[in-house]
């Protein structure tokens, strides 16, 4: 059996198939899966567009059903999707995707009924460990059988009937689908709205053979871009690969930054439920907590990732979070992520308005932020701690750890945190303007770059 050590991280499994991840491994998760969550009644399964999903999706379940489980099969889906069937179903679940990796790779996300996230500290470590002996031994007490349904429609009406989508001005939408699961997802959610549908790359091939289904890298934004200019569109969306992330253009052609999306859907939660608490991560601009407390809710900072912000909405019962990288999350869609519910937020509130997406957003986006910046460092935890040395006892400057190592002042601030999979530290910065969060960039870059010569 490959070794799992290198698949198993922070929040999923993921690695090149075959030679990491096979459908060995994916059988002995399968059963390690039920064992660790006590043997529940069903487990539901789907997978991405990528050719490995469907065979690992299989060995999985024959995994589960070697444990006296049954299967759920829902099978071609968005993560998002996979997320409504555990709610809908109120089952835990397995979603196959890797993403927005490179074609030779294959993943696993997990959760819990309901959705509820499953990471290194909420059972991945143990199910890896029970993996690694090559699953639970010992018969069950009879096998788990496997039945096929199809949730598209009713995840599509769920959406739709927590956004009110109806009423607006007809918009020109175009959709980079990046030959990703919003190919197959965008158009039932999508097909009896008051719109006219650009679509680009919405056929289902995990070669990505226009390009990578990763929104977050501007390269892969420039067709969703040229597009908007050559229709006139009011706006664009662009998904990944498993289409829980969206990222919004404007009908400039511009980019979005998503803590102005986080923004915008707070502000029209806190609309429909006043003094509401939303979740933000701590790289998200300065901007979400102002607005936040302008509209009478309750702002509450927390660490980047996905099990960080679930487990924070649940103790807080917070109506939403959001995160720099493009992940919305919702109270009532199981407290889960999903792009495509941000992306029905976004629609409904422009055609809601006359005025252009950039005028809408204008009020969202009031800093200079310098995007994520990467530095491949040896030695993270001394370069950090160099940093901070750098930056401890200036007056008026504030030192906080809770994610990595978070310095600023009344004009700017920045995030440097180490990545969980590589030897690699990410730097966010933001300031009042564009001068000041250079100055404050080049400046954190020069002291990481001093340690690595």
């Amino acid at each position: 059996m490959p070794d799992l050590a290198t698949i198993f991280k922070a929040y999923d499994v993921r690695g090149v198939v075959p030679d990491q991840l096979d459908a060995g491994v994916a059988r002995a998760v399968g059963a390690a899966f039920v064992e660790v969550l006590d043997h529940p009644a069903t487990v539901v399964v789907g997978y991405d567009m990528r050719a490995s999903s469907p065979e690992l999706a299989t060995a999985f379940a024959e995994g589960v059903t070697s444990r006296g489980t049954d299967v759920v099969d829902i099978g071609l889906a968005s993560t998002d999707e996979l997320y409504f069937a555990s709610g809908h179903l109120d089952a835990p679940g397995a979603m196959f995707t890797a993403s927005h990796n490179p074609p030779e790779y294959g993943g696993i996300k997990l959760c819990r009924s309901g959705a509820a996230p499953v990471g290194q500290d909420t059972g991945l470590a143990e199910i890896q460990a029970l993996a690694e002996q090559g699953g639970p031994q010992g018969a069950p007490p009879h096998q788990g059988t496997v039945t096929r349904q199809d949730v598209l429609a009713a995840y599509a009406a769920h959406l739709l009937s927590l956004v009110d989508v109806t009423g607006g001005r007809r918009l020109t939408v175009v959709v980079d689908a990046g030959n990703g699961m919003a190919g197959l997802t965008v158009p039932a959610v999508f097909a009896d709205l008051d719109l006219e549908l650009v679509p680009l790359y919405f056929e289902l091939d995990g070669t990505f053979p226009n390009h990578e289904a990763n929104p977050i890298e501007p390269a892969n934004l420039r067709d969703l871009q040229a597009k908007v200019r050559e229709v006139g569109a009011d706006v664009g969306l662009a998904f990944d690969g498993d289409a829980d992330r969206c990222w919004v253009i404007d009908e400039r052609a511009e980019s979005v930054p998503p803590s102005a999306i986080t923004a915008l859907i707070a502000t029209r939660e806190l609309v429909r439920e006043p003094g509401a608490t939303i979740i933000h991560n701590l790289i998200t601009s300065r901007a979400v907590p102002e607005i936040v407390r302008e509209r009478g809710g309750v702002p509450v900072r927390d660490r980047v990732g996905h099990s960080f912000i679930k487990a924070t909405m649940a103790k807080t019962g917070a109506i939403f979070g959001g995160e720099h990288s493009a992940h919305f999350y919702f109270r009532d869609f199981w407290r889960a992520d999903s792009g495509m519910l941000a992306a029905l937020h976004v629609l409904a509130a422009l055609s809601a308005q006359d005025a252009p997406l950039s005028h809408l957003m204008a009020a969202y986006d009031r800093y200079a932020a310098s995007g994520e910046i990467n530095s491949r460092v040896e030695d993270q935890a001394g370069t950090l701690a160099r940093v901070r040395k750098a930056y401890a006892g200036r007056e008026g400057t504030t030192i906080d750890e809770l994610d990595g190592l978070t310095v600023g002042d009344a004009d700017w601030w920045f995030n440097l945190r180490p990545s969980n999979t590589e030897p690699v530290l990410r730097l966010n910065a933001e300031a009042v303007d564009k001068p000041t969060m250079e100055r404050v960039r080049d400046e954190v870059l020069g002291l990481i770059s001093s340690g690595t010569s």
